[in-house]
C-alpha cells in the first residue's frame, strides 16, 4: 500500500525540521520525503496542516486486568487514536500487578486483540509492586517488557531497592522510578506553601521530589543501571538531575502535561479532576519545567493518563482519588506551549514522540527513511472547548473539562494503516 501526503507541514523531531515538504510512505514504512508523486497509491492532500512521528505516551494505566470499568484496552485505543497517540506504553498497577510472564503475555495479547494502537508495556519491579521481592526480570524480558517499575508505590527498602538495579543492570533493563519520599508524601493531596494552608489540606513539600530523586540518583550511580525518573515537577530537584546527567550516568526524566500547563491554584474550589499524583506545583516550578524540556534536561512529556470513575472523583479532596485522563487531552494541551511561545513544535514531539522512543528502544518517533509510518496530521490552530463528555475513554476525569483549547487532529496512521480521520 502506497500513501503520499503531499502539501504538508512536516514536523520531525530528529533533525528538529518544520518546513512544507511531502512524505511517501510504502507498505507502512516511510519511504522518503519531498519526492515526486508516483502513480501508484493513494494522495493525501495535507493543505499545509501538520504531519508529526505519531505520540509515544508514556505511564498510560489500563484497566484489564481487574479495572476495565475505568478503561479498557478498545476505549484507550480509540482516545490513543483520536489523541494522535500511535504507541502506549502501558503501567502495570493493574490487578493484579503485572509481575509475572504469563500475566504481561495475556496484557499483550488482550491489547493485540483490541486496539490497532502500539502496546509497549511495562512490568512491574517487585511482586505485587509491595517493595519485597524481586520479579523475574529476564522472563519478562523475553515476554516483552520494555522496561520495570512499582510506579507510585516507592521502593522503602533500600536495600531491596539496590538488588533490584543491580541484577536490571545485569540484564540492561530501564528501570523508571517514581522519585518522592513515601513518609513525606503520604496522605498529601497539594503542595505545602499559602495556598495549601489556607484551604485546610493536607501538603507535602516540594523537597519530598528532591529527596527521592537523590536517593536513587545514589542507587543508579552504584548500580550502573539505566534509569528513568517518570516525573519530575519541581524547580529544587533540577539541579540533582542536571548533575547526575553532567556526571555521565545513563539517567533521564519525564514529567506528565499537567503539570507543564496548571498550577497549583487549579485547585481552588476544592476540584478534584486537578487531583494529581504528584500534585500541581506552583507558577514557578511550572515555568522552570517548561524552560527545562526546552533545554532538554526534562526528556519526555506524556499524559500519565490514569482513569478514574466518577465515584472516586465525587469524593472530598483528600479522600478523592489522584489522576487525570491525558490520551486525548495531551496534544492540545501541549499545544498551549506552543501558542505561548515557549516551546516550538520539533521541541515538542522531540519530548512526546522521538526521546520515548530512543529510551524505551522503539522504531518510531521520527519521519526518517525506514521508520514506521506512525504518523499524526493535525491543525494546530482549530479552536475548540473541551467538553469531557465527548471523550472516548470510559472514564472523563479531565481538569480542562470547559476549558479554550486549540489544536485538532485530523487523521492518525499506524503503520501506514488510517485508525482515525475527521
Amino acid at each position: 500500500m502506497t500513501l503520499y501526503f503531499d502539501n504538508a507541514r512536516l514536523i520531525d523531531p530528529e533533525s528538529r525540521m518544520d518546513d512544507i515538504g511531502s512524505l511517501l510512505v510504502e507498505n507502512g514504512h516511510i519511504i522518503d520525503r519531498d519526492t515526486p508523486c508516483p502513480d501508484k497509491g493513494e494522495r493525501i492532500d495535507c493543505d499545509g496542516k501538520c504531519l508529526a512521528p505519531g505520540i509515544i505516551d508514556t505511564g498510560v494505566k489500563i484497566g484489564e486486568p481487574g479495572e476495565r470499568h475505568k478503561e479498557s484496552f478498545r476505549t484507550a485505543g480509540l482516545a490513543a487514536a483520536a489523541g494522535g497517540v500511535t504507541t502506549i506504553v502501558t503501567r502495570p498497577d493493574t490487578m493484579p500487578a503485572i509481575d509475572n510472564p504469563e500475566t504481561l503475555e495475556f496484557f499483550i495479547r488482550r491489547g493485540a486483540e483490541a486496539t490497532s494502537i502500539n502496546i509497549a508495556p511495562l512490568a512491574a519491579l517487585t511482586r505485587g509492586r509491595n517493595g519485597r521481592e524481586m520479579v523475574e526480570v529476564g522472563f519478562l524480558l523475553d515476554a516483552g517488557a520494555v522496561g520495570f517499575t512499582d510506579g507510585d508505590h516507592v521502593i522503602t527498602d533500600t536495600k531491596v531497592m539496590s538488588r533490584c538495579l543491580t541484577y536490571a543492570r545485569s540484564l540492561g533493563a530501564l528501570v523508571i522510578g517514581h522519585p518522592q519520599e513515601p513518609g513525606l508524601s503520604s496522605g498529601a493531596s497539594v503542595t505545602s506553601g499559602k495556598f495549601a494552608s489556607l484551604r485546610g489540606l493536607p501538603s507535602v513539600s516540594a523537597m519530598a521530589e528532591r529527596m527521592g530523586l537523590e536517593r536513587d540518583i545514589a542507587l543508579v550511580e552504584m548500580s550502573g543501571v539505566r534509569y528513568h525518573a517518570d516525573q519530575v515537577t519541581t524547580a529544587t530537584a533540577l539541579p540533582t538531575l542536571t548533575r547526575a546527567k553532567a556526571d555521565g550516568l545513563d539517567v533521564t526524566a519525564g514529567i506528565s502535561i499537567h503539570h507543564l500547563t496548571l498550577n497549583e491554584f487549579d485547585v481552588e474550589g476544592y476540584r478534584t479532576f486537578f487531583k494529581l499524583k504528584p500534585p500541581l506545583r506552583s507558577e514557578e516550578d511550572r515555568l522552570a519545567m517548561i524552560e527545562a524540556v526546552r533545554t532538554g534536561v526534562i526528556d519526555i512529556v506524556s499524559s500519565m493518563h490514569t482513569p478514574q470513575d466518577e465515584e472516586s472523583k465525587r469524593l472530598p479532596y483528600e479522600e478523592a482519588a489522584s489522576g487525570a485522563v491525558g490520551l486525548e487531552t495531551l496534544l492540545p494541551a501541549a499545544l498551549r506551549l506552543y501558542h505561548s511561545e515557549h516551546l516550538d513544535l520539533p521541541t515538542l514531539f522531540r519530548a512526546m514522540s522521538f526521546n520515548p522512543a530512543k529510551r524505551l528502544g522503539l522504531p518510531g518517533g521520527r519521519l526518517s527513511k525506514g521508520a514506521p509510518a506512525d504518523l499524526v496530521l493535525f491543525d494546530p490552530d482549530t479552536p475548540f472547548v473541551m467538553d469531557r463528555f465527548k471523550l472516548q475513554s470510559k472514564s472523563k476525569n479531565t481538569p480542562y473539562d470547559g476549558q479554550r483549547m486549540q489544536g485538532r487532529v485530523r487523521g492518525t496512521w499506524v503503520a501506514g494503516k488510517q485508525v482515525f480521520g475527521a
